[in-house]
């Protein structure tokens, strides 16, 4: 039966943003994840965690500046030293909250640098980020984002992430499969799960393709998320989804595909 975890930066945004711990334990999730710490208050944010009995399962490191269209920073090789040191205060802070892993979003396709100094340095930086992530008993994943929501992205494919993973070949690094991502660039859920479990290292979920919860789009979630189970994968499933409505209402896939128990029950 797969343990699902709540997105905070997607989930119960009705609310503040340190509300929402609170609300995601009143739901019933006993986890949560978040895309970044570094804007809030960490301390608070732990204070949170702590009173609410959470587990911190995963946040990106430092991405740049995404309102001026960063999306991570690890392929260009004038931004390694900002990259690294980001690792470390992700690790820092990873320590306050006691995460499971954290991820690297691998940044935009820089028209200026050779594809292969690219590739190069990002396979450098997340060897980098698995060490230092493996000393301090964190797992380190890298994230594929679809071509539609993220266009230019330099990872868009499930391959081209296994394809990274691979290369870097290093026994802390893993890749984060998101079946929302996957579904709008792939396809072929199932064969890739069965096949490619022991380089999944965390799983989130969304219907395509509006990306709202599961139920409303394409997405078979209660076959899918059986091949998870079947395949093996003992890991937290986060929902990181856009609800339809709002928030509470978008929980009652959970109950109507037999996740969680009936309100009544």
């Amino acid at each position: 039966m797969p343990r699902f975890a709540a997105n905070l930066s997607m989930l119960f945004t009705e609310h503040p943003f340190l509300e929402r711990f609170g609300r995601a334990r009143e739901a019933g999730f006993e986890a949560a994840e978040f895309l970044f710490p570094y804007d809030y208050d960490i301390d608070a944010i732990a204070r949170e965690l702590e009173r609410h009995r959470l587990t911190q399962v995963l946040f990106n490191l430092p991405a740049g500046n995404f309102a001026a269209g960063d999306r991570g920073l690890a392929n260009d090789p004038r931004r390694v030293d900002e990259f690294r040191a980001g690792v470390h205060e992700a690790l820092r802070i990873a320590g306050l909250f006691g995460t499971e892993k954290l991820n690297c979003l691998v940044g935009m396709r820089l028209a200026d640098v050779p594809e292969e100094v690219q590739e190069a340095t990002l396979i450098d930086n997340l060897r980098y980020a698995a060490d230092a992530a493996a000393a301090a008993g964190v797992r380190q994943v890298t994230e594929p984002l679809n071509a539609f929501d993220a266009p230019g992205y330099f990872l868009t494919t499930p391959d081209a992430g296994f394809a990274i993973v691979e290369k870097a070949a290093h026994p802390n690094l893993t890749l984060e499969y998101d079946i929302y991502h996957a579904q709008r660039m792939a396809g072929n859920l199932a064969a890739t799960i069965a096949a490619r479990i022991d380089q999944i290292g965390h799983v989130q979920i969304a219907d395509s393709p509006a990306r709202h919860e599961p139920g409303t789009g394409e997405i078979n979630y209660p076959f899918v998320l059986q091949v998870l189970d079947d395949a093996g994968y003992g890991g937290w499933v986060s929902l990181e989804y856009r609800p339809k409505e709002d928030t509470e209402s978008s929980l009652e896939w959970l109950r109507e595909m037999g996740y969680w128990p009936a309100r009544d029950a």
